[in-house]
C-alpha cells in the first residue's frame, strides 16, 4: 500500500510537471510569434519615421531654396533700379557737358556770362550730382548659406527610444478583500520619464504562470499615475486572478512585469432548475414566480407533466413531481415553491446576497440539508433555516426553523446578505447595504448545506462570487453580534 501511494504521488507530480512544461512550451511559441510580429511592426514604424524625416528635409530644402531665390530677386531688382537711375543721370550729364563745351565758343562776354550762369544752375540741380555711386546691395549671398554639421552629428547620434524597465509587483503589499484587489508595484530604479502605468488582469482557474490557451482576454486599466491601484466591484467566479503591469513614457510602453497570480476565494453557485418547483422560472441566478404553472419552462427543460393545471395562487398548485437529474432529487411540489443552489457548503465561511423585486409578495432565503422532501418548505423542518418576508396583506419579517418563527422587529432591507460558517455552526443574515445584523442561528451542522429560496409572486436575484465582507468579519468577532437577534437550534420562538 505504501509503495502504491508513493507511486500515486509520483504520478501526480509528473502530471503537474508535464502540464507546466506544456504551458511553458505554449508560452515560448507564443513569444516567438510575437517577436516576429513585433519586429515586422518595428521595421514598418522605422520606415514611416525615416519617410517622415525625408519629407521634412525635402520640404525644408524647398522652403530655403525659395527664400534664396526671393533674396536674389530682391537684390537684382534693387541693382536694376539703381542702374536705371544711373543711366538717366548719365544721359543728363552728357547733355550738360555738350552744352558747356559749345558755350566755350561764345565770343560775346555778355552772352558767355549768361550761358555760364544757366549751365551752372543746371549742374546744381542735375541728378548726376545727387546720385549715390555705391551699390544699394552687395553681391554676397553668404547669409543664405547653411551648415548642417551639428544636425548631422545629432542624426548620427540617434538611437532607439529609451524603454522603461519592467515594474516589480510587490506581492506582500497586494490585498484581496471585499471583492476588491489592491495591487502595488515599484520601479527597479528611478525613472523621471515615466508618464503612466498600464494594469492588465484576467480571471483563471490555474495557479502559477498564466496559461496561453483556453484563457480569458486580458482586461486593461490604462493611464494609472500612481504605483498602486484597486480593482473594485469584482465577481470572484474563478479561483485566481492573473495581474501584470507595464510602465509607459511619452513615447513607448516598456516590458510587462512578471505576472502574479492571486487567489480569489468566494462561493459560486447557480440555481438548480432541474429540481425547482414548476411554478418557478429559473435562469442561472434569477428565479421568478410563474403563474402559468411552468409551461414556459417546458420549451427549455423538456417534457413535463402535460396534464397539470395552470396555477393562479399557491393554494391551487397541482403539479406532479419530476425526478431531478442532479442527485436524483424530485422536483419540489405542492406549496413548496422552492429552488436550491447547485453547490453545497461542506466547510469554511461563505457569503452570498439576495435582492427581491419590489412587488414580491412572499419569499424566504436560507439553507437546507442536501435532500429535503419535495413538499418541505424552508424553515418548517429541523433541517432548514431561513428568514421569511411576507408582503401579502401587511409586511411581516421573521426567522424560521423547525416550524417555529421569531418575529424580527426591523425594516426589511432591499438586499439580504447570508453568511454561513459551516465549521463554526453559524448562519447569519445581514442588511447587505449597511451590514447590520438581522438574525443569527447557531447550531452544529451535520450534513452539507445547500442555499435555498422560496418565492411566490415576484422574483429574486442571487449574487454569488462574493467574499465575506470585512464588516461582517468584524461583526463576527463580537460575542453576540451587534444589533441583531440570535437563536440556537433548540431555542427558536
Amino acid at each position: 500500500m505504501e509503495e502504491r501511494e508513493t507511486l500515486q504521488r509520483i504520478v501526480s507530480t509528473l502530471v503537474n510537471k508535464n502540464d507546466e512544461i506544456h504551458n511553458f512550451i505554449d508560452m515560448l511559441n507564443h513569444t516567438i510569434s510575437n517577436v516576429q510580429v513585433n519586429s515586422s511592426n518595428a521595421i514598418s514604424e522605422l520606415d514611416e519615421e525615416f519617410d517622415g524625416l525625408y519629407s521634412v528635409l525635402h520640404e525644408m530644402k524647398g522652403s530655403m531654396a525659395n527664400t534664396i531665390q526671393q533674396e536674389e530677386a530682391r537684390k537684382i531688382q534693387a541693382l536694376q533700379d539703381q542702374l536705371s537711375q544711373c543711366s538717366r543721370a548719365l544721359e543728363g550729364s552728357e547733355e550738360l557737358l555738350e552744352l558747356a563745351v559749345q558755350s566755350l565758343d561764345i565770343k560775346n562776354p555778355v552772352d558767355l556770362l549768361e550761358a555760364a550762369r544757366q549751365i551752372k544752375d543746371s549742374v546744381t540741380v542735375a541728378s548726376a550730382f545727387r546720385l549715390s555711386l555705391k551699390p544699394k546691395v552687395s553681391d554676397s549671398m553668404t547669409h543664405m548659406m547653411v551648415d548642417f554639421a551639428l544636425e548631422k552629428r545629432m542624426l548620427q547620434a540617434v538611437k532607439f527610444l529609451p524603454v522603461p524597465k519592467a515594474p516589480e509587483i510587490d506581492v506582500a503589499a497586494c490585498l484581496v478583500a471585499d471583492n476588491c484587489i489592491t495591487i502595488s508595484w515599484r520601479m527597479p530604479e528611478e525613472d523621471s520619464r515615466i508618464d503612466h502605468f498600464v494594469l492588465e488582469y484576467r480571471k483563471t482557474n490555474f495557479d502559477g504562470l498564466p496559461r496561453m490557451k483556453g484563457e480569458q482576454h486580458w482586461e486593461v486599466v490604462d493611464y494609472i499615475k500612481a504605483t498602486q491601484y484597486t480593482l473594485s466591484g469584482l465577481k470572484f467566479d474563478t479561483k485566481y486572478m492573473n495581474l501584470r503591469v507595464q510602465a509607459c513614457n511619452k513615447a513607448v510602453a516598456g516590458e510587462y512585469s512578471d505576472p502574479v497570480t492571486l487567489e480569489t476565494k468566494a462561493f459560486v453557485f447557480s440555481l438548480d432548475s432541474t429540481s425547482s418547483h414548476l411554478n418557478l422560472k429559473v435562469e442561472d441566478t434569477y428565479v421568478e414566480w410563474d403563474p402559468t404553472g411552468g409551461k414556459g419552462q417546458e420549451k427549455i427543460k423538456g417534457k413535463e407533466n402535460k396534464n397539470r393545471s395552470n396555477t393562479a395562487s399557491p393554494k391551487r398548485s397541482t403539479n406532479s413531481p419530476r425526478t431531478s437529474a442532479r442527485g436524483s432529487r424530485d422536483r419540489f411540489a405542492g406549496e413548496s415553491y422552492t429552488v436550491l443552489g447547485d453547490t453545497a457548503v461542506e466547510s469554511g465561511q461563505h457569503y452570498w446576497e439576495v435582492r427581491a423585486q419590489k412587488d414580491c409578495k412572499s419569499y424566504s432565503v436560507g439553507v437546507t440539508y442536501r435532500n429535503p422532501g419535495k413538499f418541505d418548505q424552508l424553515g418548517k423542518t429541523n433541517s432548514s433555516w431561513c428568514i421569511h418576508v411576507n408582503n401579502w396583506l401587511q409586511t411581516t419579517f421573521s426567522a424560521k426553523h423547525n416550524n417555529k418563527a421569531k418575529t424580527l422587529d426591523m425594516p426589511v432591507p432591499d438586499r439580504i446578505g447570508i453568511y454561513c460558517d459551516f465549521d463554526g455552526g453559524q448562519l447569519s443574515f445581514y442588511n447587505a447595504s449597511s451590514k447590520a445584523l438581522l438574525h443569527t442561528f447557531r447550531t452544529k451542522f451535520t450534513q452539507p448545506l445547500l442555499p435555498g429560496f422560496m418565492i411566490w409572486c415576484g422574483g429574486l436575484t442571487v449574487s454569488t462570487g462574493l467574499q465575506v465582507p470585512s464588516a461582517v468579519k468584524t461583526l463576527q468577532k463580537s460575542e453576540n453580534g451587534l444589533g441583531g437577534s440570535t437563536t440556537s437550534l433548540n431555542n427558536v420562538a
